[in-house]
C-alpha cells in the first residue's frame, strides 16, 4: 500500500505526477472533493475534449460494470481517462469482483479515483483497494487546523477576521470545512463594504441557529431525550438550517462523546471535561451519559450517523429535501436505542 499525506499529494500533483489508482477516504468531504478535482485537473491538463475523458459514478445508482467499462476505454485526444467511483460500500459480491479484477489489472491510460467516507476492512474489496491504490486520508480536521484554513480562505475572499472572531466561528460551526466554508462565504458577503468580519456579524448571522444546534440538539440527543430533540430539529429545519449542516453537528457531538469515553477509560477525566461546553449541569448530564453508554453503543450510533449522512446527501443530490428531513427524523429516533 502506498499512503500519502494531503501535503504530499499536493506536492506530487504540482510536479505533474499522477497515479493510476487513488483511494480518498475520510469524513472531511471538502478537502477530499478538492483533492479529487485536483487529481483530475492534473491528469487532464491541456486536454481539449475533457467531457469525453472524465466520468463520475455513484454505485448507489450506477452499475459497477458500467464504471469499469469506462475506465477500460482508451482516452480521446488525451493522455488519460479519469473516472471517479463512490458509494461502493454495499455492493453485491459479483459487483465487488468486477472492481477487484480491474484493480488487479488496471488500464494503463486511466486514472481511477475511489472515494469513501469510511471502509469496512473485513471486506475483500477494501483489502484490495488498500493494497492497489495510493491512499490519502481525509479524517476530520482539528480545531486549530480549521481556524488556519478559515484564515486562508478569508484571504481568498478578500476579507479578514481577528483570532477571537475565528475562534467563535469555528466553535459555532464546527470543524467540518464544507459547513465552515458556507458560513465564511455568507459572512464575507455581509462584510462587503468593510471586508472585516466582526463578532456582531457572527452573532447576528449564525449565532442563534448554531447555538441552538450545538447546545440544545446535541445535549438532547446525548441525553436520549428524543421527543425534545425532534422538536428542536423541526425548529432548525423551519429556520432553513441545511440538512447536511445538521448531520454534521450531530456527528460532531457524537465524536465528542466517543473521544470523552476513551479519555475516561484512560483515567483522563480533566481532559474529557474540557470537551463539554456550558454549565456544570450540562457537564454532569454529559458524564452521566458517558457512564450509562458503553463504547460499542456509541460506535453503533456513529455508524448510524454515517449511514444517514450518506442517505441525506444521496437524497439531496436527487432533489429531495423531504427525504433528507425524513432521514434526520429516523436517525434521531434510532440514536441511543
Amino acid at each position: 500500500m502506498t499512503s500519502l499525506t494531503r501535503p504530499q499529494l499536493e506536492a506530487s500533483l504540482k510536479a505533474g505526477k499522477v497515479a493510476q489508482l487513488y483511494l480518498l477516504v475520510g469524513c472531511e468531504t471538502y478537502l477530499r472533493e478538492a483533492a479529487a478535482r485536483a487529481i483530475a485537473e492534473t491528469a487532464l491538463a491541456g486536454t481539449l475534449l475533457r467531457e469525453f475523458n472524465e466520468s463520475s459514478f455513484s454505485l448507489l445508482s450506477d452499475s459497477a460494470s458500467a464504471a469499469i467499462a469506462i475506465a477500460e476505454q482508451l482516452p480521446m485526444m488525451s493522455e488519460w481517462v479519469v473516472v471517479r467511483i463512490r458509494d461502493f460500500g454495499k455492493l453485491r459480491e459479483a459487483d465487488e469482483d468486477i472492481i477487484i479484477r480491474y484493480l488487479n489489472k488496471p488500464s494503463p491510460s486511466s486514472v481511477v479515483i475511489f472515494i469513501a467516507d469510511d471502509l469496512d476492512k473485513r471486506k475483500k474489496l477494501t483489502k484490495t483497494l488498500l493494497s492497489a491504490c495510493t491512499v490519502v486520508d481525509f479524517s476530520a480536521v482539528k480545531e486549530a487546523d480549521a481556524k488556519q484554513w478559515a484564515r486562508t480562505r478569508l484571504k481568498e475572499l478578500k476579507t479578514s477576521a481577528d483570532d477571537r472572531v475565528l475562534s467563535e466561528l469555528v466553535r459555532l460551526s464546527g470543524t467540518d470545512l464544507q459547513t465552515l466554508n458556507s458560513e465564511l462565504e455568507k459572512l464575507a458577503a455581509a462584510a462587503l463594504e468593510t471586508h472585516i468580519i466582526t463578532m456582531q456579524m457572527v452573532d447576528d448571522l449564525i449565532g442563534h441557529s448554531r447555538e441552538l444546534s450545538n447546545f440544545e440538539l446535541g445535549d438532547q440527543l446525548i441525553a436520549g431525550d428524543r421527543r425534545r430533540a425532534l422538536m428542536t430539529l423541526h425548529h432548525l429545519i423551519e429556520d432553513n438550517v441545511a440538512p447536511v449542516m445538521l448531520i454534521g453537528l450531530i456527528a460532531s457531538n457524537y465524536h465528542r462523546l466517543a473521544l470523552a469515553k476513551e479519555l475516561m477509560r484512560q483515567g483522563r477525566r480533566d481532559e474529557a471535561s474540557r470537551l463539554v461546553y456550558g454549565s456544570y449541569e450540562k457537564k454532569d448530564a454529559f458524564f452521566n451519559t458517558l457512564q450509562r453508554r458503553d463504547a460499542a453503543g456509541i460506535a453503533r450510533d456513529i455508524k448510524l450517523i454515517a449511514d444517514a449522512d450518506l442517505a441525506i446527501k444521496t437524497s439531496l443530490a436527487g432533489g429531495g429535501p423531504k427525504g433528507a428531513r425524513l432521514q434526520l427524523e429516523m436517525l434521531i429516533c434510532a440514536l441511543g436505542t
